[in-house]
Order: C-alpha cells, then structure tokens, then sequence
C-alpha cells in the first residue's frame, strides 16, 4: 500500500491518494476544489493534479472520502466524479448534525438533512472495503462533531483532528465543536494505535516558517504534540484550547466551503438567471 500526498498553499490543506501499486485500488482523502472568494471562481487546479496523477498511474479509483464537512476549503469530491463517474464519495453519518445546524443558521430551505447527497454514510468504527484495500473509520469528533480518521494497516489519516506535533491539534469553537470531544478523541481512539502508526495529517501550516511536513507517528506525537501530548490532562487542554479558539479568526472560505460540502459537493441552485449564489450571513457592529 502507498500513499501519495498533494498539498494546496492556499488552504494549507493536504490531499491523499492511498493505493495498492499491484491492483491498481486507489481512494482519495479530502480532495480540493479552489476557490477564489474575491471573484466567486471555482476552478479545478488543484483536483487536476489528483486526476493527472490517477490517470499517469493506471489508478482504479474506488472513493472519495472527506474527514469532516471542511470549513475552510471547498471538497473536490464532487469534481471527482466529473473525471471519474464510478467514483463514490463517503463521510461520517454524522454529517446530519452538521447538515441540521447549518441548515437553521444559513436558511437553506432546499438542503436534505438525511445525508442522502453522499453516496454513502460511513459509521463510527466501521470497516471499509474498497477493492484491495481496507481501513477502519475511527471517530474523533470535537473539531466537529462527525469527524472521523481512516486507519489502514499502520497509518491513519487524522483530518483536522491530529497535527503535526509542532503544530497541536483542531479547533473546537465551530457549530457542535467541543473541546473535551476532541481531548478524548485523540487520548482514547489515537493514541491507543501502536506508537509506529504513521500519522498522515489534515493540513500544516509551517510554523515558524519551517518547511512542509506531512507525515508524523503516534508515538511522536505522544511524546512531543505541543497541545495535547500523553501527559496533558484533561482540564489543561480544554483550559487551553478554549482560550485559543477565542482568539482566532473565522476562516475566510467557511460559508462558501459549508453551503458545498454538506450537499456532498453540489453548487446552491442557479437563479433564473443561471448563475449560482452563496448566502452570507451578516452580523452588525453598532459600536455597544
């Protein structure tokens, strides 16, 4: 099994590609599609360069599969299936929480809250076939509550869960996040993987100008995760992380990526005039 990795600059996001070079079997974790939030452009650089890949390696792709409802990038899933209309795309059942609340907060009268957009619902613990190659859905909500990881035989690929140990671990201060979800996410569903599992994570934003880094072990990141290692206790870290997500800003693409990736990919409907809109809810500072 091998693991080629893509990275988007914009969105600091990392793009897998997980394969048995011998079958051919391949699936996609977190896929792209960029978005230009100053001119409204969706252009498909990014998935391009998953599919030139699939393409050049003879690749049979089976699925898609995002850790989460992403709110700072749009899902290429559904890109995904223009190139290749086999391919079918996974996420947590749990997307129906995520699905309910924005549905209220962004009045999106025509989304389904079943998860029925997807072409399948996956569960927590469940295992997953895809051709020749299985991995086991861990749950590890608390950057949102349907988060989940993929573990294969001595990898997992952690979402926003699990950074780099330079870097920590999610936010918890989105819609149904929570901090003490996430502390036990990784202390009782990670860190229990053998300390040679090879991490894979979500993004990595290059702290202190260092270069790109990827790839780490659960082992290291017990030892040395600065947020969250094997001694951190509870109270420490929600202490801590609480105090931190108040002091970040709203991602910059969270409503457009949300209004996409909870209707598994597909543009709000066009406007009698065909062109597609985003709804952006507005919050006025008086000065109080």
């Amino acid at each position: 099994m091998e693991v080629k990795h893509f990275f988007d600059p914009d969105t600091f996001t990392l793009t897998y590609i997980v394969f048995d070079s011998k079958t051919k079997d391949a699936i996609v974790i977190d896929p792209v599609w960029d978005y230009d939030p100053a001119s409204g452009k969706l252009t498909d650089t990014s998935a391009k360069t998953v599919v030139e890949f699939i393409q050049r390696e003879g690749l049979n792709p089976i699925a898609s599969l995002d850790t989460h409802a992403h709110a700072d990038h749009i899902s290429g899933s559904y890109l995904l299936k223009k190139f290749f209309p086999k391919i079918q795309i996974g996420i947590g059942e749990k997307i129906q929480i995520i699905q309910e609340t924005f549905k209220e907060t962004l009045r999106i009268p025509y989304l389904k809250t079943d998860g029925s957009q997807f072409d399948f619902l996956i569960k927590d613990f469940e295992e997953l076939n895809f051709g020749s190659l299985h991995c086991k859905a861990i749950p590890t909500p608390g950057h949102t509550p349907a988060c989940l990881s993929y573990y294969f035989t001595g990898m997992v690929f952690t979402g926003d869960a699990l950074f780099m140990p330079d870097y920590g671990t999610g936010r918890c201060d989105f819609p149904k996040g929570n901090a003490k979800d996430l502390y036990h996410s990784i202390k009782d569903n990670l860190f229990t993987l053998p300390g040679e599992t090879k991490v894979f994570v979500g993004h990595d934003y290059m702290p202190n100008q260092r270069e790109l880094q990827f790839e780490t072990t659960i082992a290291d990141s017990k030892k040395a995760n600065i947020q969250l290692s094997e001694k951190t206790d509870e109270q420490s870290y929600l202490e801590f992380r609480e105090k931190r997500d108040k002091t970040l800003a709203t991602p910059r693409l969270l409503f457009p990526s949300i209004q996409i990736n909870i209707d598994a990919g597909k543009l709000p409907p066009a406007e009698d005039n065909g062109r597609h809109y985003f709804k952006l809810p507005l919050t006025v500072d008086e000065g109080k």
